[in-house]
């Protein structure tokens, strides 16, 4: 009986000690999502980020980049993730959540932003419509998972729009797999070329989340300066 209880201790502990790690993730942050989840936070941050709208604000460009960082560590670093988990989760969770995007935005049409009043996620869609009518399918699908927030909007949107499934499934593909792979192996390269580099981890990650920033910034006074046109 008491050791049917020390067991019950135990596992209530394992659950209350999970739950508190959970609440204490900053989700902006990336080595903490990777030290609270690890490979797994990877494939859930990209699949909300370019499948849900929900997941504008996650920190895509910074999280790939610095699991790649994390793959270059010893293995008896403080946290140090394996290199092929990594792509495999990153890459999965980008094409599925492309995929789911494009699935959600057929189905429900322009009502899907109609939801929202965020007026970031509003200019997003403008600029995803504007990509696809300028570059045409391939070229946009492909730009868009380079350009925060655009690459959340982009699939439903293209979906919404009635792109065919054939050809948004080719380029998601191909830009998911360029984008997820490009900035991990860029991480590990830089990883790997510098020693001890877990020790340099907070000021390399704040670069990153700084140069991740700009195209945001950049997408932002974009649509003020087109606003400002039209007014």
């Amino acid at each position: 009986m008491f050791l049917f209880s020390h067991v019950g201790d135990l596992a209530s502990n394992r659950v209350a000690q999970a739950a508190h790690g959970a609440l204490a993730v900053n989700p902006l942050d990336p080595t903490s999502l990777l030290s609270a989840f690890g490979t797994f936070g990877i494939f859930v941050v990209l699949f909300a980020e370019t499948g849900l709208l929900v997941g504008f604000f996650l920190p895509g460009d910074s999280l790939l980049f610095t699991a790649g960082l994390l793959t270059a560590t010893g293995a008896d670093a403080r946290l140090h993730l394996p290199l092929p988990y990594v792509l495999v989760a990153a890459a999965a969770g980008a094409l599925l959540g492309a995929q789911t995007g494009y699935a959600i935005g057929r189905r429900t049409g322009p009502a899907l932003l109609a939801r929202s009043s965020n007026q970031r996620l509003h200019h997003a869609a403008e600029r995803s419509s504007e990509l696809l009518a300028k570059y045409g399918y391939g070229k946009a699908i492909v730009l868009a998972r380079f350009i925060p927030l655009v690459r959340t909007v982009l699939n439903p949107i293209a979906g919404a729009l009635g792109v065919p499934a054939r050809p948004f499934t080719l380029w998601q593909v191909i830009g998911g797999l360029g984008w997820t792979i490009g900035l991990i192996v860029a991480g590990h390269v830089l990883g790997a070329s510098i020693p001890g580099v877990d020790r340099y981890l907070l000021p390399a990650v704040a670069v990153i989340v700084v140069l991740s920033v700009i195209p945001v910034a950049l997408e932002l006074r974009r649509g003020r300066r087109a606003a400002a046109e039209r007014a």
